[in-house]
C-alpha cells in the first residue's frame, strides 16, 4: 500500500457523477483518513455543467502530470472516498499553490471533515 497526501494526482476507479459508471481515471488526493483511506476528487477533461470545477494544466504540477494537451478539470464537487491499497498508480503532484487551492474550493457538504461522503464502493453517491 503507497502512501500518499493532499495534492498528489493518481489514478483510481472512480465515477464522474451519480449517473455516470464507475471507470478508471486521474483524481486527485484531497486528504487521507486514519483507515489508509484516501479522500479523491475526479478530474475530468471537460468541466462539470451543474457543479463547480477547478481547471488544472501541465503548469500546475510540481512533478510528472497527466497526457494533457490543454486544461483538465477537478470536479471538486465530487469527493469520494477509497483505501490507498485500491489506488492503481499516481501520476504526479500538484504544486503547493495549486494544492492549496483546492480545499478551500470543495463545499462544505462535501469536504472530508464532512459526515456526508460519497463511496465509490458502496452505492455510487452519497448519502
Amino acid at each position: 500500500m503507497g502512501q500518499y497526501t493532499r495534492g498528489d494526482v493518481v489514478i483510481a476507479a472512480v465515477a464522474i457523477d451519480e449517473r455516470s459508471a464507475v471507470k478508471t481515471r486521474p483524481a486527485v488526493v484531497i486528504g487521507t483518513g486514519a483507515q489508509g483511506e484516501v479522500y479523491l476528487c475526479p478530474v475530468s477533461s471537460k468541466p462539470s455543467s451543474d457543479a463547480p470545477s477547478v481547471p488544472i494544466s501541465l503548469d500546475d504540477f510540481s512533478s510528472g502530470g497527466l497526457d494533457l494537451f490543454g486544461e483538465s478539470y477537478v470536479l471538486i464537487s465530487r469527493v469520494y472516498r477509497i483505501p490507498c491499497r485500491e489506488i492503481i498508480g499516481k501520476k504526479g503532484r500538484l504544486t503547493e499553490e495549486a494544492t492549496r487551492v483546492l480545499p478551500d474550493r470543495v463545499p462544505r457538504t462535501s469536504h472530508p471533515d464532512s459526515v456526508t461522503m460519497k463511496n465509490t464502493r458502496r452505492t455510487g453517491a452519497g448519502k
